[in-house]
């Protein structure tokens, strides 16, 4: 085997680690691929929108916004948690094109927001926060695709929330299935489940991935089971538009309604769909960084304007508004990808199975499709991430599972919404328990009490001062040392100093120690960042 010599050129160097990543990152793209097909035209029913609409959404995810983004691992594409907002805003502005537009406005609101560095926000995101969202996502998984598992395809849609457009919900949709299950269906999910766990346990066969050689079993039993009482229906197969021509192919484009732009509906549903898709990314971007087995880390506001150029191609082509995908990215990630790559090519190969081969993938089960997405979800939920939790303290576990179980009984968005508020909770419990350390000594009948304040004292622990300062005893001697805070907050400020006026009251002789009149917010992380760059 040739080692790679550190003195190589740079050309040399690109060269070398795009072979090596490419044996990892195409095998990984065709089994993007494979999950990201039927979720693309899913997707594009749950919204009221053309079936081709999806998957030109998914292309363009593939193909525009990984070229322009700095993650390496996350996917994008159209997103289950946008198809309400979709399926809304085509009703209420009155025709698809007008709806176009609106994305492609979304797209230049995103581009704003990254260059104005809104991204960062995406960096105040609790990691048990995130977690939790990750394993809330794998259980999602499960039990969404359960019912595909079993041969319950008619109301296949894409939805991760949990009420259901068809009325149903993530629970009720399984005890259905279990009475309606098909027999076909059922054989070829448990033997891909099957090959997912055994096959890459050989070391020598494992250069063909084990989720194609799914795909193809899946293909194989499908024509199997053809002509008898067995049959897969229509409804549990793959089933994309079949083009006879690339003229027919041009003529399923749509174009945005420019006409509407003094229309203001166009512009409240273009922000909603901005905001909307920017958090759901800059938190599927968080999850996937920690997922990376390099744990690399994306640049955020990059990522944003990645996302605007990609939802105005979008837009302008008659697609719908996508995000980065975090059951797409995860996908990736147990795949084995390891750089943008892989979802470049996945887009590739939508557009290629699109206008060469939709016969061939209108013969794939999406039964074995979800035993895929079992296993993806699988990895996300395991009970060790459970067990490491609950290990690093209840102030990190308790965010963690309110998260998994908001995120499962609601969507993505409101349950995360949810986390944060918990975590804030023991954040501000913290911060309220730690805002002055104090010591106590005795000089004849009378206490002396210095209170040293922390570095940062902030409203947040005006309350915490106050009870102490209140149940002080009378005739003690006060010292309140504001030697190493850095910033003392105004209302704290000005609690210190109506206790010290009104102290003699109970014979308390108050004394200040380094403490200014008035603070400034310190501003150190921007001194830092042009130390730096200076």
């Amino acid at each position: 085997m040739q080692k790679f010599k550190p003195s190589s050129s740079g050309t040399d160097v690109k060269k070398y680690f795009l072979k090596k990543n490419l044996k990892k990152d195409l095998p990984s793209s065709i089994v993007v691929f494979l999950v990201a097909l039927p979720l693309c035209l899913g997707i594009a029913l749950a919204s009221g929108a053309p079936l081709f609409a999806g998957l030109i959404t998914g292309i363009v995810g593939g193909l525009v916004v990984s070229s322009v983004s700095g993650s390496q691992l996350s996917v994008s594409g159209p997103a289950a948690g946008l198809t309400v907002i979709v399926l809304g805003a085509i009703t209420s502005l009155g025709s698809y094109p007008v709806f176009l537009l609106a994305v492609v406005l979304a797209g230049v609101f995103q581009v704003i927001l990254g260059l104005i560095k809104a991204g960062t926000i995406g960096n105040y995101f609790p990691s048990s926060v995130i977690e939790g969202m990750l394993a809330a996502i794998g259980l999602i998984l499960i039990l969404k695709q359960l019912p595909h598992a079993l041969g319950v395809d008619s109301n296949f849609s894409g939805d991760e929330g949990f009420f259901q457009q068809d009325h149903e919900n993530t629970f009720s949709a399984i005890t259905a299935a279990l009475g309606h299950f098909s027999l076909a269906a059922v054989v070829i999910s448990v033997l891909s489940i099957a090959i997912l766990i055994i096959w890459p346990k050989f070391k020598k066969l494992s250069i063909v991935p084990a989720p194609l050689l799914v795909v193809v079993l899946g293909v194989v039993a499908t024509l199997l089971f053809a002509g008898t009482s067995h049959a897969l229906r229509a409804d549990q197969i793959v089933k994309i538009p079949v083009v006879n021509g690339f003229s027919e192919f041009l003529g399923l484009f749509t174009t945005p309604d420019f006409s509407a732009l003094a229309n203001k509906d166009v512009y409240i549903v273009a922000a909603t769909i901005a905001v909307v898709a920017s958090l759901e990314t800059l938190l599927s971007i968080e999850a996937v960084d920690k997922i990376d087995p390099i744990k690399r880390v994306s640049p955020t506001n990059r990522e944003l304007v990645a996302q605007g150029l990609g939802n105005m191609t979008s837009g302008m082509l008659g697609g719908l508004p996508l995000t980065a995908v975090i059951v797409r990215s995860s996908a990736n990630v147990n795949a084995g990808g390891r750089t943008k790559m892989s979802a470049i090519f996945h887009g590739t190969w939508l557009l290629l199975s699109l206008l060469f081969i939709p016969q061939v993938i209108n013969m794939i089960p999406l039964s074995c499709l979800a035993a895929i997405l079992l296993m993806t979800g699988y990895k996300l939920t395991r009970i060790s991430l459970f067990k490491h939790m609950y290990h690093k303290g209840w102030d990190q576990f308790v965010p963690f599972v309110v998260t998994v179980l908001a995120v499962l009984f609601t969507d993505l968005l409101k349950g995360v919404a949810v986390g944060m508020l918990v975590s804030v909770f023991y954040l501000l419990r913290t911060n309220m328990r730690n805002p002055f350390f104090y010591r106590i000594t005795n000089e004849g009948d009378k206490k002396h009490i210095r209170i040293k304040l922390a570095e940062e004292v902030s409203f947040l622990n005006k309350a915490a001062i106050q009870v102490v300062l209140t149940n002080i005893p009378n005739e003690t001697n006060v010292i309140i040392d504001g030697t190493n805070s850095r910033y003392i907050d105004p209302d704290v400020l000005e609690t210190l100093n109506n206790y010290k006026h009104n102290a003699y009251t109970k014979g308390i002789i108050v004394t200040f120690e380094n403490i200014k009149k008035h603070y400034t917010v310190p501003k150190l992380t921007n001194k830092i960042v042009e130390e730096i760059n200076s």
